[in-house]
């Protein structure tokens, strides 16, 4: 159990919570557009154990065209995480890093994943927690497991066959204990330029009886990941939110970022907070976000694009994390 813990610890896409009886949290995020945008998936399965210890496994699925989310809940003993690799099975359905399949009363189906683009990691900087993933006290933690990867296969969901042939995908996780008090999260991979995806999130992480605004943005362009994140010295200079926009500044000493993401109505979904799936946040997979990204010392525009089929998640008391 102990080396399944430190195995997971270079590996976020594997199960985290060995040896956990309470108060956790694990979930996986499958996000999926099909070619034309006309159908947009977010599949999240997981585990939630609360401070008393009891237990669920759960299956959450949000239909992001019509805004509409289902909470599928399993007994916890149907959830079976590989120890070495990221393969769950949970009762008839199974995830990996390559491949999802469905067997739930309304989405049935297999959705295969190919060419992934995986955060960077190395020795002493794991994945896009960096060094943060050393710290055994966080409130959540996080993982980026594919900025953009190719869809194939089709599911029948509410009697309507939905084919993922030639789509997008993206795939990111969290574990911890509860979700930040607040936060900002947006992703898309649809943008004009091909082979493009870019992440942004800002939150209030507790730390050693204060707090602190923590900042984390990739984008992906072909295969170069450019990263913006609170360890690799990237300023936040700005950070603010309206019931129409969010707008994000952040600059490191290589390039500068300017988001500019258009809020749209969100669904409701469960959300973990002292491990237990009590909170609610809002998601939107409708939304827009205009990238600028500048590459400061050739004083070059790298990109300058409209993402769309983006998801946004404005959470908490946000207040926390504006800045500017």
């Amino acid at each position: 159990m102990i080396l399944d813990k430190i195995h997971a610890l270079w590996h976020p896409e594997c199960y985290h919570g060995w040896g956990k009886t309470k108060r956790f949290f694990e979930g996986w995020y499958y996000k999926l557009v099909s070619e034309n945008e006309t159908h947009a998936l977010a599949i999240i399965p997981g585990i939630a154990m609360d401070e008393k210890g009891n237990k669920q496994a759960f299956i959450q699925v949000l239909d992001g065209k019509k805004k509409e989310a289902y909470y599928h809940r399993f007994d916890a003993e149907v959830f079976q995480p590989h120890p070495k690799k990221h393969d769950l099975k949970l009762e008839n359905n199974r995830f990996s890093s390559n491949k999802i399949s469905l067997n739930l009363p309304d989405l049935k189906g297999e959705i295969q994943f190919s060419n992934l683009h995986p955060w960077s990691t190395s020795l002493l900087s794991p994945g896009i927690m960096g060094p943060f993933s050393f710290v055994p006290f966080m409130e959540c933690y996080h993982g980026i497991l594919s900025m953009d990867h190719v869809l194939s296969g089709s599911v029948v969901f509410k009697g309507e066959t939905l084919s993922f042939d030639n789509g997008r995908g993206y795939m990111e996780k969290d574990w911890g204990h509860s979700f930040p008090e607040g936060y900002i999260w947006m992703q898309s991979n649809h943008f004009s330029q091909k082979e493009v995806s870019v992440k942004a999130s800002i939150a209030k992480i507790p730390w050693l009886g204060t707090s602190f605004v923590g900042h984390i943005a990739g984008v992906l362009m072909g295969d170069q990941l450019i990263e913006f994140t609170t360890y690799n010295g990237t300023q936040l200079l700005l950070c603010q939110v309206t019931q129409e926009a969010v707008l994000l500044h952040m600059e490191n000493r290589s390039h500068r970022l300017e988001i500019k993401a258009k809020r749209e109505e969100a669904t409701s979904l469960a959300a973990p907070i002292a491990g237990f799936m009590d909170a609610r946040i809002e998601e939107s997979m409708k939304s827009e976000i205009h990238v600028l990204l500048t590459d400061k010392k050739r004083n070059k525009v790298l990109l300058n694009d409209t993402g769309t089929s983006a998801g946004i998640e404005v959470a908490g008391n946000y207040s926390l994390v504006m800045k500017g």
